[in-house]
């Protein structure tokens, strides 16, 4: 199955580029819809996190503590990796099996970490990069998850450079100051090109 990697910097507008593809009869294999669904109350990852870093980072309801996680992994790398070690399995053979069960001309993976992770530019036949500017993804977090500029920076620093998510692309679509309607145009000339290449 012919299959395209979605990536983008936080705030890049992954998620509507992601449903203008959908729109279009595409499957979407979203990453971050999975390792939110694994660490969700009774999630798969939940009794790993639990064990390997205590009850105080199980939130009441049984999920992760993300605030707490968040401080923690941003603070000591060492606790990113081990974090990634539970969830990052899980995250891959679920995306795996999504995969098999594919609709549409062909499936998009929403890969938020794509260009960092080293392995999935294998796993995709092409990859595409939602592009903006660093201060429209400032802007857009802080609106959207009530984050300070520093928070935002924080994450941003933690990500590939632009330019390295750039280099990696097959294909970019910018979306800075660009309305819904210029972005579906921008979708639809993909979208006929990758049904072209999928053979569909």
């Amino acid at each position: 199955m012919f299959a395209v990697g979605l990536t983008g910097g936080i705030g890049s507008g992954k998620s509507t580029v992601g449903d203008l593809f959908a729109k279009r009869g595409v499957t979407l294999v979203d990453t971050d819809v999975i390792a939110h669904r694994v660490t969700a109350p009774n999630g798969l990852a939940m009794p790993a996190i639990a064990a390997e870093f205590g009850a105080s980072f199980v939130a009441e309801d049984g999920s992760l503590d993300r605030a707490r996680m968040r401080a923690l992994v941003f603070s000591d790398e060492n606790a990113r990796k081990r974090l990634e070690a539970i969830t990052h399995p899980l995250i891959r053979a679920e995306t795996e099996r999504q995969r098999q069960h594919v609709t549409g001309p062909y499936v998009i993976v929403v890969v938020p970490l794509l260009v960092e992770s080293g392995s999935w530019k294998t796993r995709v036949n092409r990859v595409l990069a939602v592009d903006c500017s660093v201060e429209t993804q400032i802007d857009r977090v802080m609106r959207r998850n009530a984050f300070t500029r520093e928070q935002v920076l924080a994450i941003i620093a933690r990500q590939a450079t632009r330019d390295a998510r750039l280099a990696a692309a097959d294909d970019v679509i910018v979306n800075d100051g660009r309305s819904l309607e210029q972005l579906d145009v921008d979708v639809d000339q993909l979208h006929r090109s990758y049904v072209s290449l999928a053979g569909a």
